[in-house]
Formats: C-alpha cells, sequence, structure tokens
C-alpha cells in the first residue's frame, strides 16, 4: 500500500514519524492515566483493582483491534516472533520472572519509566538507560550467549497460536478483560483513558504492517513495546550516522516528548532523583534483570503484553503470565522478610510508583 500514498521518504522514516505520533499520544494518555502494569500485582493495594481496569479495558480493545485487522486481511502475525514453531519455553519462562522482579524493584515497568522520565524523574531516567544497555547485550552483545543457550531448550508446537477458532479466543478475552475493568471501581475517564491506548496497538500493528509495507523496502511489523525499542535508541544514538531510526527510536521518543508536555502543562514536572546508595543499587539490579529478563521473554508488558496478547500468541501470554508471578512473588518478598531501604519492619506503607 505503501507505493500507492506516494510520498517522497522511505518506508523506515516514515515508520519514525509514524511511531512518533503514536508515541506522542500514548505518553500523553498514560501520563495522565498512571498507567502502569507493575500497580496491578505490586502497586497499593487500594490501587490495585483500578490499575487492573485501566489495563485490561486497554486490552479488550487491544484484541478487538487486532483480530479484527487480521480477519480483514490487513495484516499476518505468520512470520512474527512470536509464531516461531519451537517454543523456547524455558528463556521465556525464566525471562518473564526476571522482568517482573526487576520493574517490582524499580517500582514501574519500561513504559511506566518511560512516562516517568519525561516528567522530570531521573530514577527512571537512569534505569531505562541501564535497560537499554543491557539489553542490547544480551542481544547482540557479551550476555547474548545465555540468550541463546536458554533459546534453544524449546518444545515443538503444532501451531503457535491459541488452539481453535480465533473469534471464540478473541470474544472470550474481550469479555473477561471488559468484565475486570467493569468491576475495578476505576473511574470512568481512566477507563476511557485506558481504552484509547489500546486503540493505538491495531494501529502501530496496521500501521507498519500495512500502510507502510513495501515489498521492495520492507520494515518490521511492530507495535507498542519497549525492549527492542530501547535497544536500539541506544545503539542509534551512539552510532546514528551508520543506523538510520525507525518505529522504535519514533516510539520512544515519543512517549517521552508526550509526558513531558502532558506534565508541563498540567505542572506535574518535578525532578526527582535517588535518596540513597542502597536505592541506587536496587533499581539498577532491576534495571539489569528488566534488560535480560525483556530480551528473554520477548518482550516486556507492553510488547508480550498488551500488544503481544492480542496476537493470540501462547508464548506472549506465557510471557505476561511469568512476568505477573515474577512480581508477585518479588513484591511479597519485599513486604514480608526483604524492604528495600534495608530496615525491619511489620507493616505496609504505600509506595508511589518509581
Amino acid at each position: 500500500m505503501y507505493e500507492q500514498l506516494g510520498l517522497d521518504i522511505a518506508p523506515r522514516e516514515a515508520s519514525l514519524i509514524l511511531g512518533l505520533v503514536i508515541g506522542l499520544i500514548f505518553g500523553a494518555l498514560a501520563e495522565v492515566s498512571r498507567f502502569c502494569f507493575r500497580r496491578i500485582v505490586a502497586g497499593p493495594r487500594s490501587e490495585r483493582r483500578s490499575a487492573a481496569g485501566v489495563w485490561f479495558a486497554a486490552l479488550a480493545v487491544a484484541v478487538i483491534g487486532t483480530q479484527f485487522a487480521v480477519a480483514q486481511d490487513l495484516i499476518s502475525f505468520e512470520d512474527h516472533r512470536f509464531f516461531a514453531s519451537d517454543l523456547p519455553w524455558l528463556a521465556i519462562t525464566l525471562g518473564g520472572l526476571a522482568f517482573g522482579a526487576g520493574m517490582v524493584l524499580t517500582r514501574g515497568c519500561v513504559s511506566r519509566l518511560t512516562v516517568l522520565a519525561g516528567t522530570g524523574n531521573l530514577r527512571a531516567l537512569i534505569v531505562l538507560l541501564a535497560f537499554a544497555f543491557v539489553a542490547h547485550a544480551t542481544l547482540k552483545g557479551v550476555l547474548a550467549p545465555v540468550r541463546t543457550t536458554l533459546g534453544a531448550v524449546t518444545v515443538p508446537l503444532e501451531n503457535a497460536a491459541l488452539p481453535g477458532n480465533p473469534l471464540i479466543w478473541t470474544a472470550l478475552i474481550t469479555i473477561a478483560a471488559l468484565a475486570i475493568a467493569l468491576r475495578s471501581g476505576a473511574r470512568t475517564r481512566d477507563l476511557i483513558l485506558g481504552a484509547l491506548i489500546g486503540a493505538l496497538v491495531p494501529a502501530a500493528w496496521v500501521g507498519t504492517g500495512y500502510v507502510l509495507f513495501d515489498e521492495f523496502d520492507p520494515i518490521a511489523l511492530e507495535s507498542l513495546s519497549f525492549t527492542s525499542p530501547a535497544a536500539e535508541t541506544l545503539f542509534w544514538g551512539i552510532a546514528s550516522s551508520s543506523i538510520p531510526a525507525g518505529f522504535g527510536v519514533g516510539l520512544l521518543g515519543g512517549v517521552f516528548a508526550g509526558a513531558l508536555v502532558l506534565s508541563v502543562l498540567f505542572g506535574r514536572f518535578q525532578w526527582q532523583s535517588f535518596e540513597s546508595p542502597r536505592q541506587t543499587g536496587r533499581y539498577l539490579a532491576g534495571a539489569a534483570l528488566m534488560g535480560v529478563g525483556g530480551v528473554l521473554a520477548g518482550g516486556c508488558t507492553m510488547g508480550a503484553g498488551l500488544s503481544g496478547i492480542p496476537t493470540l500468541s501462547i508464548a506472549a501470554i506465557i510471557a505476561i503470565g511469568s512476568i505477573a508471578v515474577g512480581g508477585t512473588v518479588t513484591a511479597r518478598l519485599l513486604r514480608d522478610g526483604l524492604p528495600s531501604n534495608g530496615a525491619k519492619h511489620t507493616t505496609q506503607s504505600p509506595q508511589p510508583t518509581a
């Protein structure tokens, strides 16, 4: 379809602009709604249900939109990494557990940290830099042997998608997600914001996989994701003269800019930094766990979760399930016996995100 648009720029350059636009919208919406998967499994108890409502409202819209695009033959996931015939179950499971633990230690999943960095949170910014470095090292650097070794443990699949009729799975997931959203007690405004965030998922899939598709200059089929884009952005920032920016770079830049603009306009921008060396060490450890875990799992709470589940991929569902388990277990350990500040306590006090 890209040839019919008659644009004077290459598909990759157009994908950069698309990523920037989608990132700007996501950054603004997520800043207002405090959109974050971590709050569901490790946030203050008073916030968990409402946070789940917003996230699952987004998931319902993402599933409907993505599967509608598939049914209309606009996009296909046959060649996507989520649909490899050999499922690297060990890498996905261990990676998900590691990512879940890391997002609790840093008090925010990667998408949330990107938003917070735009609001003046230097803790989040430093974590993102460390995360991107470790993710790139796991993809192509010194930690790549870990990825290849764990990734070699696979189980063959006749079908990498959920078995049966995809329309039935779409209906079941959508109904379950809407039920959680409507019973969560979240404000109507936040549910609407979550639904708008969910609509960005199929918009990105269709944008990169259909609108910008050019068989002579193909680009990757992508949606909302932060692990690979973070590594790509770091590498592009270091060697931009030889490595062109694409959708991922635009997405991260847009999220940061969108959150920055909204936080400044509404007076929520505030400089924040680390409070102690112990806290710094904990955040950096969490960043490393998320960097390794995000690559092994094939995505973060956005790439494997909000964008991955709508593809009906078994790998994506295992990944987000493992992330949830890792986050829940780590949060319980911190509450019950391993407080982050090193002091013993018996009562739980609410902790702000990041």
